[in-house]
């Protein structure tokens, strides 16, 4: 299972973009992750919320047999 990230609909802001930003007066600058449709773009939410889903239960069980071991 890969790593997730749950915020991919929204822009990733870095400190160039940010300084890039003080000059972009006419909005042009932003950029965010896009889909086809509404319906592809719900796809994408839901699957990569039922990734982290999975990755939390993967590391809940990690832990408890951790714990479960000593």
């Amino acid at each position: 299972m890969g790593n997730f990230k749950s915020d991919f609909l929204v822009a990733s802001p870095s400190l160039v973009s940010g300084a890039g930003r003080l000059f972009d007066w006419y909005g042009q600058f932003d950029e965010y992750n896009s889909s086809r449709t509404s319906a592809e773009a719900d796809a994408k939410a839901i699957a990569s919320d039922w990734s982290i889903v999975g990755q939390d239960i993967s590391y809940a069980m990690a832990e408890y047999e951790a714990v479960a071991a000593k």
